[in-house]
């Protein structure tokens, strides 16, 4: 039986991008959410996960980039699948960290290389800033939150 080189086997396995995201709320359970100005819809602070990171350090990166705060990594709330869409051709694995409260954005510093604002957003308003396949990650964490139960979407 012949054996396939290492270099080749990894050459041939599915490649999938990472990212993750920050879910922090208002005092009211309003979800913060950014607008970064190279997207025509809302989301949250995030982004992608760099070579030799973690999810979690990608988090506490990306929280500190984009809001200028440093708040803890807490608990994962959601792990989504997305399949390949527009011009990205692979998956992507789309980790949502629960970041815990920040009153009334308090603090929050933003990237403006990158984002052009930021507010706090009920499910029901997430709706009308945010496509389908987000406000279902929103839903998601939500009630991995309430739950104390991690949700995982595809």
């Amino acid at each position: 039986m012949a054996t396939i080189p290492t270099g080749d086997f990894l050459a041939s396995l599915n490649k999938i991008v990472a990212s993750a995201g920050a879910f922090i709320t208002d005092p009211q359970g309003r979800v913060l959410l950014v607008k970064p100005n190279y997207r025509d819809h809302w989301g949250w602070p995030g982004g992608h996960v760099d070579a030799g990171e973690t999810p979690e350090q990608a988090c506490a990166r990306e929280i500190t980039e984009e809001l200028g705060l440093t708040l803890p990594v807490g608990e994962l709330l959601v792990v989504h699948w997305v399949p390949p869409f527009d011009d990205r051709p692979m998956p992507m694995v789309h980790f949502l960290f629960d970041c815990g409260g920040l009153p009334d954005g308090d603090g929050v510093i933003l990237q403006e290389e990158e984002l052009d604002d930021h507010a706090f957003y009920t499910p029901d308003e997430a709706d009308a800033v945010m496509p389908p396949i987000l406000t279902a990650r929103l839903r998601a964490a939500v009630d991995a939150r309430r739950r104390g139960a991690v949700r995982y979407l595809s």
